[in-house]
């Protein structure tokens, strides 16, 4: 696949492609509330079998030094990102457990809010698809946090660098690292429209 800078402008190429989409008016409505000019669904992106090893492979890459027990976040934009990750951990013989932490307890059989199998303390990394105000990403990691675990680092796939949403992590836990960033897909879908013009 490359190395880490080949595959990041790789991934840049298929959001651009697949997941974003602008408007010089802003007709995109947010799960916020709020309207934007650009919208991202990154769900065709990381649903693609190939898109999904690659954002595996480039996640896996910044987490590696951490030694972490664990990679999850709040369903469902989490899910496709931790599964990849923790499947090519397994790929490359160092195995990272996925955790799902639900959005409602479930009502039924067991009523567990995060699922999957860790031992308090464990250090465990937080991921989401886009981070518009962080609220979604906050929720998960303070659920794994009620259960003991230490959250060093939050990898999302797309900053939308828009309602504070990288800081308003940033306040409550250290170090947020986006793969993508918004003016870095708008930097290139203006070079495209130049030459496309």
């Amino acid at each position: 696949m490359g190395n880490v800078n080949t595959m990041k402008a790789r991934l840049m190429e298929i959001i651009l492609e697949k997941s974003f989409q602008y408007s010089e008016k802003p007709i995109f409505k947010l799960v916020s509330g709020g309207v934007s000019n650009f919208y991202f669904n990154c769900k065709p992106t990381m649903l693609d079998p190939e898109n999904k090893e690659l954002i595996g492979r480039l996640i896996l890459s910044t987490i590696r030094d951490l030694k972490v027990a664990g990679i999850g976040g709040l369903e469902l934009g989490s899910v496709p990102i931790s599964s990849a990750v923790s499947l090519i951990s397994q790929l490359q013989g160092q195995p990272i457990r996925e955790f799902i932490v639900r959005k409602e307890k479930k009502d039924h059989g067991i009523p567990a809010k995060v699922e999957g199998e860790f031992i308090a303390g464990e250090k465990v990394v937080a991921v989401d698809d886009v981070i518009t105000t962080g609220g979604s990403t906050i929720k998960a990691i303070e659920a794994v946090q009620k259960l003991g675990h230490e959250v060093p680092k939050v990898v999302v796939l797309v900053d939308r660098e828009e309602m504070n949403g990288r800081q308003n992590i940033e306040k409550l836990f250290q170090e947020v690292e986006p793969l993508i960033k918004r003016s870095e897909v708008m930097e290139r879908y203006r070079k495209r429209s130049l030459h496309t013009a």
